[in-house]
């Protein structure tokens, strides 16, 4: 599927992609997230991402609701450490009524201090969620200890006490700072010609002015190994073990990425599943994933276990981890992940939201979207030595492991 690309003159890039479809995605990516907060704004651009559906100059919170569920589409959002998205999905023929929305939004969030307050506590419950999840929350705790000292370390929710000192005169400086074209790409899936999209998106997104940024992203220090252990009452163990990586500018990314889904991908067949739950039986769930940013990234392994087997497990995580170091694929088993990795991706690219969204997030990242063709072809391009490389970031003297018990 092509992908038309367009810049507006004040500097908005623009990524459409035309495919027939009963169903339209479009919406904004924009290059900002919980790392580009200052200190003392911890948690305020997940609470921004939240409050700019709270009221414009032109509607109000429940006017904003129902603008696109009254022709049964949805309006979302969601923020990363470097990245928040505004979308909306609407059945064919609500392109123009998502565009305006989106940049009504965008341009004229009036948050009101009412409506921000009770904000707050929505988000101060969301906090409180995470700690009836630690399979969840460990994430979080993993990547305070592993960026210590940077802006990384914060949860992108911040803390109860972060969120509640922020009041809607910080979120309006936040979004007039960062909410910016030269900081936005506007994306759109569906099956509506490319100058009718281009028309719309110039005239509710084209007045944008496009002010330099003073924003620098410091790429975290170094952090020695740790093996941490915190007790919280729990009725098994939530392990989470892996190491820094290279980021979204490393060449290794897509061996990384690859190295990731031999160890703990979905499928069944995943080095770390055989080991841990088929041979032995020790865990019900066990997974790899990367978590990559633009400049360092993660590894990790997690899984959850009776206390008394965490040192087993872990032990056993970590030999897994060397073995692709000590015994390097042949060959045909790096045929056969291959094959099986383009497969996922395969199934994967059915689904429309999911790829509408990736689409922006390329764009923002790299400047353009890779087709499918060129994906593949850069995965079978992974050699042994590539393979090879990326495992030896994971070796098991340099990871780190946090249990929660």
């Amino acid at each position: 599927m092509t992908v038309d690309y367009q810049t507006l003159p004040n500097g908005l890039r623009l990524a459409l992609r035309r495919l027939t479809s009963p169903v339209e995605i479009c919406g904004l990516a924009v290059d900002v997230g919980s790392r580009d907060e200052s200190a003392g704004e911890e948690g305020l651009a997940h609470l921004v991402e939240h409050t700019i559906f709270k009221g414009t100059d032109r509607r109000r919170a429940s006017d904003i609701n129902r603008r696109m569920e009254a022709v049964g589409g949805e309006l979302n959002a969601y923020t990363t450490e470097e990245e928040t998205f505004v979308y909306a999905v609407a059945p064919r023929g609500n392109a123009a009524r998502a565009i305006d929305l989106i940049a009504d939004l965008i341009k004229n969030s009036r948050f009101p201090a009412r409506e921000v307050d009770k904000e707050k506590e929505v988000v101060c419950d969301e906090i409180d969620s995470y700690l009836d999840t630690p399979g969840e929350g460990i994430f979080d705790d993993f990547e305070e200890l592993v960026y210590e000292g940077s802006s990384l370390a914060h949860n992108i929710l911040g803390s109860k006490t972060d969120v509640m000192r922020l009041d809607g005169s910080d979120c309006r400086r936040f979004l007039d700072r960062f909410y910016t074209p030269g900081h936005m790409a506007f994306f759109y899936q569906g099956d509506a010609r490319r100058g009718a999209i281009e028309r719309l998106v110039e005239r509710h997104l084209g007045s944008l002015s496009n002010p330099e940024t003073d924003r620098r992203r410091v790429t975290p220090a170094p952090c020695a190994p740790f093996a941490i252990r915190r007790s919280r009452g729990l009725h098994q163990a939530h392990c989470l073990t892996g190491a820094r990586t290279g980021g979204l500018d490393s060449p290794l990314r897509l061996a990384t990425e690859l190295v990731t889904n031999i160890l703990g991908g979905p499928g069944m067949n995943s080095l770390l599943n055989v080991e841990l739950r088929e041979k032995r039986g020790l865990v019900y769930n066990i997974d790899a994933s990367t978590s990559l940013l633009s400049d360092t990234g993660l590894v990790t392994a997690y899984l959850g276990c009776d206390y008394a087997d965490t040192d087993r497990c872990l032990a056993l995580v970590g030999r897994v981890f060397d073995s692709l170091v000590r015994m390097p694929l042949t060959a045909r088993r790096l045929a056969a992940a291959k094959k099986q990795y383009l497969g996922q991706l395969t199934v994967g690219s059915t689904n429309q939201e999911s790829t509408a969204l990736a689409m922006g997030r390329s764009v923002l990242r790299f400047g353009r979207v890779a087709t499918f063709g060129e994906l593949a072809a850069r995965i079978e391009s992974i050699t042994a030595d590539e393979v090879l490389a990326a495992s030896e970031a994971l070796r098991s003297e340099v990871c780190s492991s946090l249990v929660l018990c």
